[in-house]
């Protein structure tokens, strides 16, 4: 089942399905109710207030566990903070909760009440109390022992989660399907049905747009990071090569033997670590790179301190025989050529104020010192410069909406029976997955085309399908036998029967929201 449910995860259907499942696992397991005047929250911090009854920040932590756990099982997969904000975790576990106690509440004005013998028939039946089939009393103290409940405080949850489960059942059990709302069904399912319709794209209507400079400013002032220059930089600096102290630079017996120790791995051979003698020349080398390049950055690094009040890149780089180099100006997405890779190097660039010296910064190709010779913050071009990228926002935007509001003007036309140029779909018949001919994959459109009637024969609003908005017009529907009906409308009616019994419950929970004095702590279930 698990399974199925991952492969159909982006199904809108098993969507609500998912709902259904978390709803019903929250349960009341973490509820005891009828505590005094403090209700289920005790004295210490609330999640929410319902008509006075606090639901406390344990029971809202374990049910929002529970409730994430179960969507991590359901997908297969950890929940990350995006994913997490997207189902609204935070607010389904706190919903839960609340409308566990609305709906205990009005169970008892409703008059229901759940019996001992209820409540023990219902742990009985439960399989994690069970041994070979059947409930084993010694397993069920052992198994609350270990989960430090006691009986009484279990007993007393499994009976709310019952008398839950009733007043739910009860509320259900009212709904009915009409022998209309069957029939409606009934033709939507069966009926053939064939369109006419009109379509628009903002490419084939770009053309009438002709945006205002007022339009091109206000569109500017609304979207500044769109078009925001990246803040820019532009170096003088200096590299020093440590290949320029090599010279200068000998390295002891013992200095070699220290270094081979230290970088044992770099002799791997075939058998094994290859032994000094065998290397000795190129771990001298090495040694040897490695003291100059030390040298050569505390060389660079010691300079730098002497000067660092005259900031004074061109008498550092006279006192090491350096020659500046300079960089234009850049950003950090797209760096001068010779800084290409240099990515300490670009980091630095951009710490240092203007006229500031920076470094040493030791890369691959060298020590650099650096200095922010210019700096040019980040900033909104004035319109004159920048009009095309603008007006070609602008032009796509409104282009997007000429095609919307070209379609509504249609549908008014074809409901007027004016005379217009439209295109056919040919018949067909209602898709689950919204496929309609010679349109595409249009779920809404296919609900509100077979809502058409003689009488109201066109899509009252457009519809985007792609990049394109479309109205129809019912051309003409072949009606499935209504002798049929009658065979099949008992067992469409039950078919019908539970979605319209859900329907029925969401929205008498709606109601008891509506009345109820609800206080949320806020703070909960803030999207971060």
């Amino acid at each position: 089942m698990l399974d199925f449910m991952r492969r159909k995860k982006e199904s809108i259907i098993i969507k609500i399905v998912f709902v259904v499942i978390v709803l019903s696992f929250i349960g009341t397991m973490f509820l005891v109710w009828g505590k005094g005047s403090e209700g289920i929250g005790g004295r210490g911090g609330y999640a929410a207030k319902v008509n006075g009854t606090k639901i406390s920040l344990e029971e809202y932590q374990n049910a929002y566990q529970r409730i994430r756990n179960i969507y991590q099982q359901i997908y297969g997969q950890s929940i990350t903070p995006d994913m997490e904000k997207t189902l609204g975790l935070k607010k389904v576990a706190l919903d839960s909760l609340i409308d566990n106690v609305l709906i205990a509440r009005e169970a008892k004005s409703m008059g229901i009440k759940v019996s001992k013998e209820e409540v023990a028939n219902s742990i009985e039946a439960l399989p994690t109390f069970q041994k070979d089939g059947k409930f084993n009393f010694d397993l069920y103290q052992q198994l609350l022992r270990s989960n430090r409940l006691t009986p009484k405080d279990f007993e007393e949850g499994q009976k709310q989660e019952l008398l839950l489960s009733k007043t739910r059942q009860a509320i259900k059990d009212k709904a009915t399907v009409s022998d209309d709302e069957a029939l409606a069904q009934y033709k939507k399912e069966n009926d053939k049905i064939d369109l006419e319709y009109v379509s628009y794209a903002p490419n084939e209507v770009i053309a009438e747009v002709k945006p205002t400079d007022g339009e091109l400013n206000d569109y500017l002032q609304r979207n500044q990071n769109e078009f925001k220059t990246p803040e820019k930089t532009a170096l003088s600096y200096i590299l020093l090569d440590p290949a320029s102290q090599a010279a200068k630079v000998t390295v002891s017996e013992e200095e070699i033997q220290t270094f081979y120790q230290k970088n044992i791995d770099r002799w791997q051979g075939k058998d094994g670590i290859l032994p000094l003698k065998e290397v000795k020349e190129k771990v001298k080398a090495d040694a040897l790179r490695q003291k100059a390049a030390k040298q050569a950055f505390e060389l660079a690094a010691d300079t730098l301190y002497k000067n660092a009040k005259s900031n004074d890149l061109k008498q550092i780089a006279g006192q090491l025989n350096l020659k500046v180099q300079e960089t234009p100006l850049f950003d950090a997405n797209a760096p001068a050529a010779v800084l290409n890779g240099e990515t300490a190097v670009i980091k630095k660039a951009f710490e240092l104020k203007e006229g500031e010296v920076g470094g040493p910064v030791e890369t691959a190709k060298g020590i650099y010192i650096i200095k922010a010779r210019e700096r040019k913050a980040a900033s909104v071009p004035p319109l004159n410069e920048i009009r095309g990228a603008v007006e070609s926002k602008v032009k796509g935007a409104m282009a997007v909406e000429l095609a919307k509001k070209k379609a509504a003007d249609a549908a008014r036309q074809l409901a007027a029976k004016g005379t217009l140029r439209t295109q056919a779909t040919g018949t067909f018949g209602f898709s689950d997955k919204g496929d309609i001919p010679a349109i595409g994959n249009a779920p809404d459109l296919m609900e509100a085309a077979f809502k058409l009637t003689a009488a109201a024969p066109v899509t009252k609003e457009p519809f985007k399908v792609g990049n394109r908005w479309y109205v129809a017009r019912l051309k003409q529907r072949i009606e499935a036998p209504k002798a049929d009906f009658e065979k099949t409308k008992q067992q469409l009616k039950l078919k019908m029967l539970p979605k319209k019994q859900e329907e029925a419950l969401a929205a008498w929970t709606k109601g008891l929201r509506s009345k109820a004095k609800i206080e949320i702590n806020q703070t909960l279930i803030a999207e971060k």
